[in-house]
């Protein structure tokens, strides 16, 4: 079984669907992305460096982290989502908020666009 399963094993089976969602979403965004188990939640890794990161929400729900690994490396970073669909806290982490599975799958265009464009940017 993979740290990736494990992980799956041990969560809340209705929030699965959602996860599962926003996984198949990030690997379709970048196709030689590396999904592991990182900080407790999947992560994806882009030539080695953290780009994405799923999580539940501790009141129900999911989210996705747009991030650039541990350190930053470039303080002149900007990225534009025009969408709208994160919060930004800092310019270079974004993160998204689902309620659902119908949520993510309702906005799977904007969410796949969004990814598709981070994970460019943030390479």
């Amino acid at each position: 079984m993979s740290a990736v399963e494990r992980w799956r094993a041990q969560c809340d089976p209705r929030e699965l669907p959602a996860i599962d969602a926003l996984r198949a979403i990030a690997l379709e965004a970048g196709p030689g992305l590396v999904e592991s188990i990182k900080w407790n939640a999947p992560s994806f890794a882009q030539d080695g460096e953290d780009r994405i990161t799923l999580g539940m929400e501790r009141k129900g729900g999911v989210r996705a982290v747009l991030h650039r690994g541990a350190a930053r490396t470039d303080s002149h970073f900007l990225f534009e989502d025009e969408a709208r669909l994160a919060a930004w806290p800092a310019p270079d982490r974004g993160v998204v908020k689902f309620a659902d599975a119908a949520t993510v799958e309702r906005r799977r265009g904007e969410v796949t666009d969004l990814f598709t464009r981070w994970l460019e940017a943030a390479g």
